[in-house]
């Protein structure tokens, strides 16, 4: 789950991050409002989405007067904000945040991660802030300092200091330094954090060190944990079909191509985009229905790979064994009847019931095309999209 900038800086505060004062505005009153309250003579106007890259796309904003604050705001709310993360299609601003400016003296990266690799927290500094890091990754990795985190004696004041050192801090940089790391530290681990990350991490000409920018990332799986967290969930910002997958208890991601695929397992899901790819075809979705998918469940899966308008066929690939066949075919038939098919349909069973379910198939009377095995499925439904075409 993803959070909006001015909700993470305020998480963050609680743990002792240091962060520019500031409040969120859904209106231009309201952000002129905001303005006075927070003092001058700076103040910047952030459009508030869940992308990275706004101040490229024009929504970050500097400005020096309050007819300034709120002429940016009304220009900025209802804005389509394209960025390198939002696609073509950019998002709706529906909200800006508005922050006192400073006097920034330098420009740094920080963040906080797991490390897939080493199943540790990783924290990441770069001198390089303000860049994306995968650019600077790329061109000069030698910029990228990083310390893992033995998670049973946690992160210590040393850690801190090495990655503030590495950043070419010095005298009372370095102290700030180390206490916004360690409340970043705590932050990570007490709100289930799957990511932090401040680009920049900006130095003022006082001395201060605090986080200009914040990033939240969160593990979906703790969520009934973070009962606080959850609350700061904006659904307007997320996927309508994934959301609607999500209230069913399906796993969907949606993807680019135009083969529908509804499978049973996240391994299999995988394996069976694949196979449509070697075939020369192109994956719509990731779907897992799960292992104890009902009925209704497989219904509404099968509507949700066809509310996506670029989907050209569906392949169904189920191997049941927790997950009975009779009741995936029960699904896609009457899912197919309540939505006027007219896409080509591929379906492979295997396992529990699968006689039975592909009786069930065969008596439809629906144009469902029966697959002996997962290659046998790809081929049928990519050679069937393309004759469709």
């Amino acid at each position: 789950m993803n959070i909006h900038e001015y909700q993470a800086k305020q998480l963050l505060a609680k743990y002792g991050v240091a962060v520019p004062n500031g409040k969120v505005a859904y209106t231009a009153p309201e952000a002129e409002a905001v303005a006075k309250e927070l003092g001058g003579p700076v103040w910047v106007v952030k459009a508030q989405i869940h992308a990275g890259g706004r101040g490229k796309g024009g929504g970050v904003k500097v400005v020096k007067s309050i007819d300034d604050v709120r002429d940016t705001a009304n220009d900025m709310l209802g804005m389509q904000l394209v960025t390198h993360q939002t696609g073509p299609a950019g998002k709706e601003v529906k909200r800006v945040y508005i922050e006192e400016g400073c006097d920034i003296q330098r420009e740094l990266y920080l963040s906080f991660l797991i490390d897939r690799a080493t199943s540790c927290i990783t924290v990441m500094a770069s001198t390089e802030g303000g860049m994306d890091i995968e650019e600077v990754a790329e061109k000069t990795p030698e910029k990228i300092n990083h310390v893992t985190i033995d998670p049973a004696i946690g992160m210590l004041p040393f850690h801190a200091r090495q990655l503030a050192f590495g950043l070419g801090l010095e005298g009372k940089q370095v102290g700030a330094a180390v206490k916004l790391m360690l409340g970043m530290y705590k932050a990570f681990n007490a709100l289930d954090a799957s990511m932090i990350e401040i680009n920049p991490l900006v130095v003022t000409s006082d001395g201060a060190v605090m986080a200009l920018d914040a990033k939240m990332n969160f593990d979906d799986n703790a969520l009934f944990r973070q009962k606080d967290v959850s609350e700061l969930r904006d659904e307007d910002e997320e996927d309508p079909a994934e959301l609607e997958a999500a209230r069913h208890d399906l796993n969907y991601i949606k993807l680019d191509g135009n083969i529908g695929c509804m499978v049973n397992g996240a391994g299999l899901a995988m394996a069976t985009m694949d196979i449509i790819k070697l075939f020369g075809g192109d994956p719509a979705n990731f779907l897992d229905v799960g292992g104890g998918a009902t009925k209704e469940r497989v219904t509404t899966a099968f509507k949700l790979i066809l509310s996506d308008a670029n989907v050209e066929g569906i392949l169904v690939n189920i191997f049941g064994g927790i997950m009975r066949c009779d009741v995936i075919a029960e699904g896609v038939v009457a899912a197919a009847r309540e939505v006027s098919l007219n896409v080509p349909l591929v379906v492979r069973l295997e396992g529990t019931n699968v006689e039975l379910g592909k009786k069930i198939l065969a008596e439809s009377g629906l144009p469902i095309v029966s697959a002996d095995d997962l290659g046998d499925a790809a081929q049928k439904i990519v050679q069937a999209v393309k004759e469709a075409a």
